[in-house]
């Protein structure tokens, strides 16, 4: 599974335990009631705010389920965004800070707001989404920009490169790999938002 080192800013450590806990908290949850919602052991949850474990993507997804709150949610500032048209590239959201094993993904602006997501998506040499494979009630798209993926969707599997596409139900199980020896870049959207 990959892991969560997620930081908000180049500089900046966030917390991905504290920030768990302090929303169970505001839930009126204790770890055990979160893991039962969630559906994951009850160590695990323990496990995170405690910063003795860092939870894949998957999981993390899995546990804010839990907390009926997004990973945009979890990672974006507690101020209100503002509606802005324009990004650039360095003010996009950083969802993920960087997980474990090389996948980075960054938000353009309030995916909520607007019912949709789009994301800068980027896997180094060996990254992956997970060997649990996703599934959500949306729909996703994207294009490669750069490098190679592997993309699995329900039964069907294919190495995208520069310029091929994919689109699907999301509530198709998929998982993203990238089998090759460069980075693979991805811009893609999801529509509900997901993260």
């Amino acid at each position: 599974m990959r892991n969560i080192e997620a930081r908000r800013g180049m500089n900046d450590e966030f917390d991905v335990g504290g920030r768990l806990k302090t929303l169970r908290q505001q839930a009126g949850l204790s770890q055990r009631q979160l893991a039962e919602r969630a559906g994951v052991p009850h160590g695990q949850i323990s496990m995170i705010e405690t910063g003795r474990s860092s939870p894949s993507v998957a999981s993390l997804r899995r546990i804010l389920g839990g907390l009926g709150i997004t990973m945009s949610a979890f990672f974006a500032p507690d101020e209100a965004p503002a509606q802005r048209v324009f990004f650039r590239a360095g003010e996009l959201t950083d969802l993920t800070g960087q997980l474990g094993d090389g996948v980075a993904i960054a938000q353009v602006g309030d995916a909520l707001a607007h019912g949709l997501q789009i994301l800068s998506e980027t896997y180094a040499p060996g990254a992956d989404t997970g060997e649990a494979m996703l599934d959500h009630e949306a729909n996703e798209g994207g294009i490669v920009v750069a490098g190679e993926i592997e993309v699995s969707v329900g039964g069907e599997r294919a190495v995208l490169g520069p310029g091929d596409a994919y689109l699907f139900d999301s509530r198709a199980p998929h998982r993203f790999r990238n089998i090759g020896d460069t980075p693979a870049r991805i811009i893609s959207a999801c529509t509900p938002p997901y993260l």
